[in-house]
């Protein structure tokens, strides 16, 4: 199997998603076990914590500007 998800600080968000979908690809195939299943299911659930904990990082960056040139955090 690839790399651990919690390295996730080596990957951009883009590459955890790719893993995340062959991780899927890989479950989906007819052929593999149940215990490679697990395997996989356990490695997907830590590429989703690993893309959550880089959502909610640069959800805390982002900053707004407002008219006077003052920084605010960004508010949904």
């Amino acid at each position: 199997m690839a790399k651990k998800a919690n390295q996730s600080q080596e990957y951009t968000l883009e590459e955890l998603f790719v893993q995340l979908e062959s991780t899927i690809a890989e479950m989906e195939k007819e052929d593999v076990s149940l215990e490679d299943s697990f395997q996989y299911y356990h490695r997907g659930m830590d590429l989703l914590k690993a893309c959550s904990e880089k959502i909610d990082k640069v959800e805390k960056k982002m900053l707004v500007l407002d008219e006077e040139g003052e920084v605010h955090e960004f508010e949904n």
